[in-house]
């Protein structure tokens, strides 16, 4: 196909890619539906007026109105169609005429179908509503528009309250996945109505199917992200422990449900009664287990910091201390993962050494290599506080771990004083 000369009129200014849906702006350019419309949605304003936000057009630099009529170049589509057919013998794939576009009207259409209506009868237009809105941004603009946000929220709630696992759950939570957007509205949802939430969790204690479990984790990752300080300490202990659960000790979720669990938990972790909720649903020995099944390097992160911040709380270094290969687990990151888990998997260290160093731990330090770890930090190419923070967790039980081979080579050399 490289070789085949495209006549420049069929390329679009934007994506430099052949028209497949061609329309015209009020400045007379022609650019292909998905390029200008994702123009439209991502371009910063560049003037604002009592009725449009005015962007400039992309070729002539003359202002555009957001919300400006995008004219289809009927003809100019033909054309591309026909040269396409003409090609098709040398590779050219022929560009298939473009379905009818999405309305407001038809999205509020759609969710009046819903009320009402019978089991095969919902889901089929929720089918319909998943399709329409994984198409394209155009058709998730629309149904944040039309309220398809407030509908599915609301219809989760209601199998909430009437505690029914009814059909058409999943379905509602993709589309809330697909078509979310934090604006005002959904954060004033999720904010005032703690229905929500709990809805959320409920469904996630039903849940027996991954693709489920993927989609309630999704859209709850996105609750907590607009939530408030309010609602963030309402959060309840049924929540975290349907996620340590459902989800963390699950080795058959997915890496994404994984990822947006611990999202979810580190989001929380900044209200002390959440770190203790955490901590009381199990999720230390659970994080631990997970962390042994060696995830990818993002994944090991986000669990090296969680854990710090539940080992704040005595609770969680009990807990940490109480698993055979915590400790362990810990010291074996440090220098292997990023200076991030460095700093976070030292912190840990620190906070047994300074609060939890009964004789039995401070052994266990240096016998599963804790103690070798923090020497080797010593020596290493990291940043100075690291080594620093090494080097007072060191100090602490210095009596104690002065038999290693690495404090006498090493650190006593260092520091004659010890």
């Amino acid at each position: 196909m490289e070789e085949i000369e495209v006549p420049k009129y069929f390329m679009c200014p934007i994506s430099l890619q052949i028209m497949r849906d061609p329309v015209t702006t009020i400045t007379g350019i022609t650019y292909d539906r998905e390029s200008i419309e994702k123009w439209f949605s991502t371009t910063l304003v560049i003037t604002s007026s009592s009725s449009n936000d005015m962007i400039t057009c992309p070729v002539t630099k003359l202002p555009l109105p957001r919300d400006s009529d995008l004219t289809p170049n009927h003809t100019l589509r033909r054309l591309i169609q026909a040269w396409c057919t003409i090609n098709a013998c040398n590779g050219v794939d022929r560009i298939p005429t473009p379905t009818p576009l999405l309305d407001k009207r038809q999205v509020l259409k759609l969710l009046r179908e819903l009320v009402g209506a019978n089991n095969n009868k919902f889901i089929i237009t929720l089918k319909k509503i998943v399709a329409l809105a994984e198409q394209n941004e155009r058709n998730r603009r629309l149904m944040v528009e039309g309220g398809v946000n407030k509908a599915m929220a609301l219809f989760l709630i209601r199998c909430f309250k009437e505690g029914n696992n009814v059909v058409g759950i999943e379905e509602a939570l993709r589309i809330l996945r697909l078509v979310w957007t934090p604006n005002d509205e959904v954060k004033a949802f999720v904010n005032e109505n703690s229905d929500f939430v709990d809805s959320l969790a409920w469904i996630l204690s039903c849940s027996s199917e991954k693709d489920m479990r993927f989609e309630v984790i999704s859209v709850l990752k996105m609750a907590i992200e607009v939530a408030n300080s309010s609602r963030m300490e309402r959060l309840r202990l049924e929540m975290f422990m349907n996620i340590t659960k459902k989800v963390l000790g699950d080795r058959s979720v997915s890496h994404q449900t994984i990822k947006s669990a611990l999202h979810v938990l580190i989001e929380a972790c900044p209200w002390g009664r959440n770190r203790m909720k955490i901590i009381d649903s199990g999720a230390v020995f659970e994080l631990i287990e997970l962390e042994l099944t060696k995830p990818e390097r993002h994944t090991t992160e986000m669990i090296i910091n969680l854990l710090a911040h539940l080992c704040s709380c005595a609770d969680g270094r009990a807990k940490l201390l109480q698993h055979a290969c915590g400790i362990a687990m810990v010291s074996k990151k440090i220098l292997r993962v990023s200076e991030a888990t460095d700093d976070r998997a030292i912190h840990i260290l620190s906070l047994i050494a300074k609060f939890s160093a009964t004789n039995e731990v401070i052994i266990e330090m240096l016998r599963v290599g804790a103690v070798t770890k923090l020497c080797m930090v010593m020596q290493a190419d990291c940043a100075p506080y690291l080594k620093e923070k090494a080097t007072s967790i060191l100090r602490l039980h210095s009596k104690v771990w002065n038999d290693s081979p690495c404090i006498a080579v090493y650190l006593l050399s260092r520091h004659p004083r010890y």
